[in-house]
């Protein structure tokens, strides 16, 4: 009960409220409330506790310990530096690395390629830039036929649609069949930036698998290499001299 009490008591206590600055003072600054000194202290006991930590443990610290950073820091003109340590590897894990390497590369290229057979099915080059044009070529007689010749006539189609190198249906066609697909002139602009656009792709996928191609070929020549030649260490590398080997190719039998 008395817990009771004292929580309806302080229910009906006036909330304690910190003064602000003075007007007098107010050319000081915001006066610091108790949460702002808080921070401050908190800050201030953390910086001193880290300083103590480690005042202590240089105290504590024995000069003839030993500990593995000693053979990789080196002292440069006063400042701690850590050399760098090549990973030897030998010519076994050399060779399983190129082949991880060039198999690797191997399915990416001909999952590229296969990218490029179903982007080539589906466009099949149609108005490509940098494809040769195709070339009709009609003969005739005598000049007179060359003269009253007209090409739309000729080819039973509309005059519009004589420029198209595809989809250019006969008179009889556009006269029995519903005109399907886009037809107006914005639908039209926009299927012909969706066909830029799906023939940029396709140029930027055939590059992309022909720098794979060479890059494969690289490969399998330094592959090659390691496989004929057998190397062989004759001076150890030094601080001012790399190392020197030797290369004894295997003659075949």
């Amino acid at each position: 009960m008395s817990a009771a009490f004292k929580k309806a008591g302080k229910s009906r206590q006036r909330e304690h409220r910190e003064r602000s600055q003075p007007a007098s003072r107010k050319n000081l600054g915001i006066l610091e409330k108790k949460k702002d000194y808080k921070l401050r202290a908190n800050d201030y006991h953390k910086k001193r506790n880290a300083l103590q930590a480690l005042r202590r443990k240089a105290e504590e610290k024995n000069p003839d310990e030993f500990y593995y950073k000693m053979t990789r820091v080196q002292l440069q003109d006063g400042v701690h530096i850590i050399k760098k340590q090549e990973e030897e590897t030998t010519l076994e894990q050399q060779k399983l690395m190129k082949t991880q390497d060039l198999k690797y590369i191997e399915m990416k290229r001909v999952a590229e390629v296969k990218k490029i057979e179903r982007l080539k099915s589906e466009l099949h080059l149609l108005e490509a830039e940098g494809k040769q044009p195709n070339k009709h070529t009609f003969f005739f007689d005598t000049k007179k036929e060359v003269q009253r010749f007209d090409i739309a006539t000729h080819l039973n189609t509309a005059p519009e649609l004589v420029g198209r190198v595809y989809n250019r249906p006969t008179l009889e066609t556009l006269r029995k069949e519903a005109v399907w697909g886009a037809t107006t002139q914005a639908q039209l602009k926009k299927l012909a930036r969706q066909r830029k656009s799906q023939y940029s792709l396709l140029k930027q996928r055939i590059e992309r698998e022909r720098k794979m191609f060479v890059i494969a070929q690289k490969l399998q020549t330094r592959k090659d290499l390691l496989d004929k030649a057998h190397k062989v260490k004759l001076k150890k590398e030094t601080v001012n001299q790399p190392a020197i080997y030797k290369f004894q190719f295997r003659r075949k039998r």
